[in-house]
């Protein structure tokens, strides 16, 4: 089982902040995400991390892993 945490305006757009997902084959981050959210594209400039270590959206996920996905910050 994977555990993916959505922060800030992803949790707000996706409904939720906590979410487990079973997979029985590889998957990548990107993957992942549209098994998650068929109905959702991937935000531009996304920030990703597997364990809490940030990670591209090709990194490979396994079962028992916590993956996390953070929108853009902007400041000014």
């Amino acid at each position: 089982m994977i555990t993916l945490r959505y922060f800030a305006s992803l949790r707000e757009t996706i409904g939720h902040s906590v979410a487990q997902i079973n997979i029985f084959e590889p998957h990548t981050v990107l993957s992942l995400w549209r098994l998650a959210n068929p109905t959702l594209a991937l935000p531009e400039n996304i920030l990703t991390a597997v364990n809490m270590d940030y990670v591209s959206l090709t990194h490979p996920v396994k079962n028992g892993d916590e993956v996390a996905f953070f929108p853009p910050v902007t400041g000014g």
